[in-house]
């Protein structure tokens, strides 16, 4: 769990910066004051908790597959 919750925290991170790296380094605290009116694609201020979750969830799913065909491959030896 701690792991898994480390992982979000860094795809989190990542998408923050890179979505948004001139605004944080230049003015961070009016930029955190202006999410509660961020209307990104209708979602609001949740927005970058949802665009999170997506890309965590794809992540996911591409380290399940990833897992999946490892093993695949140490029973065929």
């Amino acid at each position: 769990m701690k792991k898994e919750f480390i992982i979000f925290t860094a795809v989190f991170m990542v998408l923050t910066l890179g979505m948004h790296h001139k605004e944080w380094f230049s003015h961070p605290i009016e930029h955190l004051s202006h999410l509660p009116q961020a209307g990104a694609y209708g979602i609001g201020f949740i927005h970058p908790l949802v665009f999170t979750l997506a890309v965590y969830l794809l992540l996911w799913i591409l380290r399940g597959f990833s897992r999946l065909f490892k093993g695949n491959k140490k029973g065929l030896k």
